[in-house]
């Protein structure tokens, strides 16, 4: 099966089977993508990732046209949050909004992910949305417009120019997706350091740890004002809500819980859109070497800023920009400096 080559995509329903094969074939699936996410089979391998690979919807035409970076050691994915003010999905199989209209969708998260050779080593470098940066054709401007104003080729573009990067793959996910993730690991546990109150969704959020569904995990990451440290302090949250997540992916996704691990596979799937250069065989040396990574090997860095400041009545961050290519090829290299949390 093809992967889809339009976003959004809907699955044509099948015909119903007898419900005792049904079952069957249902537990036979499980105990399989179970093997293969756990590294338990070559074979169950092979299978989910083109099972579950499938589902995956593909967004066409994602990256510019023109001279690019070159490609360097392992693999960088550029990872956005996608802001919309929207009551149906924009990414994911179940989309039906248009995939990217004019002035409407902006990367409110924006993330490099650096995948070392063997998938051995993450490292994850912030980009804070209200970095001030020039966006190709467009002058200076906050780089979350970049995506509003051209989609994902114009955001890739805008982010190898200040990065000196190369991305090599690009995937969106927007808060409908980020909810419904969250709900499907059950809930993920976060620790909040003290009291505050956001003026701007009107929620109080109290010191302590607590499992968040995936409503107070929206709110919680997105909250930036009330906080000292305002974008860069909703970024540490970010970071630490991936991190937890992965924990609880990590945890869940085994023999012993497979209609979870289907739950979250199905979940994982449904609400994420990536280019359409992210094959099925390229999410299945994906599985092969992620299976060996832990937290231990995953750093989180934001991007260096020199300053805030107001620019057109904007607040906005200037960014060191020799600073984050130095920082760029260093983790391209392996080798990032001191990282933060």
């Amino acid at each position: 099966m093809s992967p889809p080559s339009q976003w959004p995509h809907w699955a044509p329903r099948q015909k119903a089977r007898p419900r005792h094969r049904l079952a069957k074939r249902l537990l036979v699936c499980l105990v399989v993508v179970v093997l293969a996410v756990v590294g338990l089979g070559a074979g169950g391998l092979w299978w989910a990732t083109d099972h579950y690979g499938d589902r995956v919807t593909r967004i066409p035409d994602a990256f510019p046209d023109g001279p690019r970076p070159k490609s360097g050691e392992g693999t960088t994915f550029l990872l956005a949050g996608v802001d919309i003010r929207s009551e149906k999905p924009t990414t994911g199989n179940e989309a039906k909004d248009t995939r990217w209209t004019y002035g409407a969708q902006r990367s409110d998260t924006l993330m490099l992910v650096h995948l070392g050779p063997g998938e051995r080593t993450a490292y994850t470098v912030s980009i804070p949305r209200d970095s001030w940066v020039p966006v190709p054709g467009h002058g200076s401007a906050k780089i979350n417009a970049a995506f509003s104003w051209g989609g994902p080729p114009l955001l890739v573009q805008t982010v190898e120019r200040l990065t000196g990067a190369r991305v090599d793959h690009f995937a969106v996910i927007d808060w409908h997706g980020f909810r419904s993730l969250t709900d499907a690991v059950g809930g993920v546990p976060i620790t909040v350091r003290e009291n505050s109150y956001d003026s701007e969704q009107g929620r109080h959020f109290k010191a302590g740890t607590f499992t968040m569904n995936g409503e107070d995990a929206l709110s919680y990451v997105r909250q930036r004002h009330g906080l000292p440290g305002g974008e860069l302090d909703r970024i540490k949250r970010q970071q630490q809500f991936l991190r937890s997540l992965v924990g609880e992916i990590r945890g869940d996704v085994s023999v012993t819980s497979p209609l979870k691990t289907n739950r979250i596979l199905e979940a994982l799937t449904d609400t994420v859109s990536v280019d359409d250069r992210l094959s099925n065989g390229d999410l299945r040396g994906l599985v092969l070497g992620l299976r060996h990574l832990d937290s231990e090997d995953t750093r989180f860095t934001t991007a260096p800023i020199v300053r805030s400041d107001m620019i057109d009545g904007q607040y906005v961050l200037i960014l060191d920009q020799r600073g984050l290519r130095t920082l760029c090829r260093q983790v391209a290299a392996g080798h990032p400096p001191g990282t933060g949390e």
